[in-house]
């Protein structure tokens, strides 16, 4: 009987198997590669999508950077949103991506964040090194890796152009994506860290105490590309950017519209 139970099991687990991996199945699954920092808001994207049509669809999230190497490398995305325009344009000349399928659909901010806990005063001076050197003492800021993670490489060129680079640039905390820098806020792990202004709302543990100026750094652009031409995939292309969809991206604090442009 229980050999007979085993069978009756792989039985069930094979035509299990055959019916997920059938052609059916994949073509109306819809995959979703995005920066970290539209982790809420893709979510937010994704679930309406999904109530409104009869796509499935999973979400993959990471530091851009991280994310264009594995579409590069083959991964099954349908979509992809970047956090700045360099790593679409790698993928562009690699022959994955063409130009005229990009679409920008939102833009950010850059801020500098601290814990709640911690007394650092909102008009935080980002242009003195004093400051600088004053608040982080023997601790370290937090940023994405600068010479590949978007948010990391925008955090250099303010920090560069506010002329206070050669004291932060020892104190650095390097990680894979903005999510991880705002994580170390949050754990008190850090006194400051650099996120985007949409990570602020998406936590309660963190306050901002400056924002960098926009002329500090290039322009903080998302732009999503459709990875092939699926249904699926010009189907939530045009959801984005429908008014549903940029409601949505703007409920989360992106700026979006004209102001993308």
């Amino acid at each position: 009987m229980a050999r007979l139970k085993v069978k009756g099991l792989m039985k069930t687990f094979l035509l299990t198997a055959l019916v997920t991996l059938s052609p059916f199945a994949f073509a109306n699954k819809l995959h979703v590669y995005a920066a970290a920092s539209m982790t809420n808001a893709v979510d937010a994207l994704t679930m309406e999508f999904k109530q409104n049509s009869h796509y499935d669809v999973s979400t993959v999230y990471g530091g851009s950077s991280s994310i264009a190497r594995q579409v590069s490398l083959g991964a099954p995305a349908d979509i992809f949103i970047s956090a700045n325009t360099r790593w679409v344009d790698y993928l562009v000349g690699t022959g994955i991506v063409s130009e005229d399928r990009i679409v920008d659909i939102a833009r950010n901010k850059l801020v500098l964040v601290t814990n709640k806990s911690r007394q650092i005063t909102d008009n935080f001076d980002i242009t003195s090194q004093q400051e600088w050197l004053r608040t982080l003492g023997d601790d370290r800021l937090a940023v994405g890796t600068v010479t590949s993670v978007p948010v990391g490489i925008y955090s250099k060129q303010s920090l560069e152009s506010l002329g206070v680079w050669p004291v932060v640039r020892s104190k650095l905390a390097p990680v894979s994506n903005v999510r991880q820098v705002l994580a170390l806020v949050e754990r008190n792990e850090v006194p400051l860290g650099v996120v985007y202004q949409t990570d602020v709302m998406a936590s309660h543990q963190v306050k901002v105490v400056a924002e960098f100026p926009g002329n500090s750094h290039e322009p903080i652009v998302y732009p999503m590309v459709a990875l092939n031409q699926e249904p699926h995939s010009e189907a939530f292309a045009a959801f984005v950017q429908s008014n549903k969809g940029q409601e949505i991206l703007k409920h989360f604090g992106f700026v979006v519209g004209k102001s993308v442009q």
